[in-house]
């Protein structure tokens, strides 16, 4: 298993993109700001097939040190939760997906979609 740091999708979104790496960099950061903030205003965000995001309340409860077997209050919180969506649940657990890949329809909203193919023979695409 391999770490990927935000750094590491930076470059890579800025060549799939073909937008410079500054670009690619600021985008991401204002998308992570964007959700951090949602969440912290209590919405829910909802990326369909890819997943579910939503801040809920935690219960203050009682907890048990370990070590001294002492009981220890623990105040209440709210915390992050996620739920995956099919599409990213099916690709991580192995599932034959065919060639579908997440896309935006006209009116933004994320639908599943073929993948487009890829170029033959290795050439790349564009005017020579």
């Amino acid at each position: 298993m391999k770490t990927v740091t935000k750094k590491e999708l930076v470059h890579r979104i800025a060549d799939a993109a073909g937008v410079t790496r500054v670009v690619a960099k600021d985008i991401i950061q204002a998308f992570l700001n964007a959700i951090i903030e949602e969440l912290a205003e209590g919405n829910r965000l909802e990326f369909r097939e890819f997943g579910v995001f939503e801040s809920r309340d935690r219960a203050a409860r009682l907890a048990q040190n370990p070590r001294t077997l002492e009981k220890v209050p623990v105040p209440k919180k709210r915390i992050v939760k996620f739920k995956v969506g099919r599409l990213m649940r099916k690709r991580v657990s192995g599932e034959d997906i065919g060639d579908l890949t997440l896309d935006d329809d006209q009116d933004g909203a994320p639908v599943a979609r073929k993948k487009p193919a890829a170029p033959k023979g290795g050439e790349a695409q564009g005017s020579a």
